[in-house]
């Protein structure tokens, strides 16, 4: 079974996706926190990392919101308490 070959995306087609600017894909993209290659000296960005990356953000910010209900929340509401 012949594996389905993978989109890449430019700079331009992630900063669309994302609704970000340009400039702003190329720093994730410096910082590696979006993994790209470049080709002839342009990004290239696979469509299934840009995907993995708002699944990481997405798992991120609920952890902060967790940790956030958690920091607020009394004894009482720990232990079950009144």
């Amino acid at each position: 079974m012949p594996l389905e070959p993978r989109r890449f995306l430019t700079v331009a087609d992630v900063a669309e996706l994302l609704d970000a600017t340009p400039s702003a894909v190329v720093a994730l993209l410096e910082s590696r926190d979006i993994r790209g290659v470049r080709v002839r000296g342009q990004w290239r960005v696979a469509q299934d990392e840009v995907q993995a990356w708002v699944d990481r953000q997405l798992e991120l910010e609920r952890r902060r919101a967790l940790w956030r209900q958690a920091q607020s929340a009394s004894v009482a509401d720990l232990f079950g308490g009144r």
